[in-house]
């Protein structure tokens, strides 16, 4: 695959974006954050199923927020599902974690969808409960529906785009973003998000679950933030 192009922020349904370096994606004219699958709470989870990892997960995903948040200026913050990793996650937070989250509910306008992994999760430390919302037009959910043909920003899948260069095996987290002709006969198009969380894996950017999850499309492009600048990636044409 050869990179298409690299702009310092990219158009998306008419509108420009930014996908920072930490994986977040900012939305310049609601002035909101979006981050997906942060999976607070994971390393707690997997203790107490006998797998004793580092328990400061929380910790660290919450200061990647704070800090994306000073550098946009956002006012408002919107998860997009997969908060904790699982709905009893609110209730393990360690008290500075929890502080940590308090003070950033206390500052800006903040918004959890809820996904699969949190479907019952509660709003202990602030912040208001959703199951999906439409803002201008964009539907925000957890996960990709097929076959929708308004704009759509979701998570879920945790893509990753996997490249050999040079015989060195690069994965990178990364958003995909497809692009169609919507209902009204405007430019539309619907992005995953990269996984926000620490303890977060991946899965390839051109999985044919994740293409599949995007149909409709004419196009199909993962893009890469990289020192600066987004690298473009075709990952499905329907010309090809």
């Amino acid at each position: 695959m050869v990179p298409l192009s690299f702009p310092t922020s990219f158009e998306f349904c008419g509108e420009e974006w930014l996908l920072t370096e930490g994986r977040a994606l900012y939305w310049p004219r609601e002035r909101a954050l979006l981050v997906a699958d942060l999976h607070l709470e994971k390393g707690s989870f997997f203790a107490r199923h006998g797998q004793l990892i580092p328990p400061y997960d929380s910790r660290e995903t919450l200061e990647r927020v704070a800090l994306a948040i000073r550098e946009t200026g956002a006012r408002r913050v919107i998860t997009l599902g997969d908060n904790f990793h699982d709905s009893a996650g609110s209730t393990r937070l360690e008290p500075h974690a929890c502080g940590m989250l308090e003070a950033l509910t206390k500052a800006v306008d903040w918004i959890w969808i809820t996904g699969n992994h949190d479907p019952d999760m509660e709003a202990r430390c602030g912040g208001t409960l959703v199951e999906e919302m439409e803002i201008g037009g964009t539907v925000l959910r957890h996960r990709a529906r097929p076959g929708e043909t308004r704009p759509e920003l979701s998570g879920h899948y945790h893509p990753r785009l996997q490249l050999t260069v040079h015989r060195r095996h690069i994965r990178r987290p990364c958003a995909v973003v497809s692009a169609n002709d919507g209902p009204d006969g405007k430019p539309s198009g619907r992005m995953i998000l990269p996984a926000f969380g620490a303890f977060t894996g991946g899965m390839n950017a051109a999985d044919p679950a994740i293409l599949k999850a995007l149909q409709p499309a004419d196009r199909i492009d993962a893009v890469v933030p990289a020192k600066g600048r987004l690298a473009r990636f075709n990952l499905w044409s329907s010309a090809a």
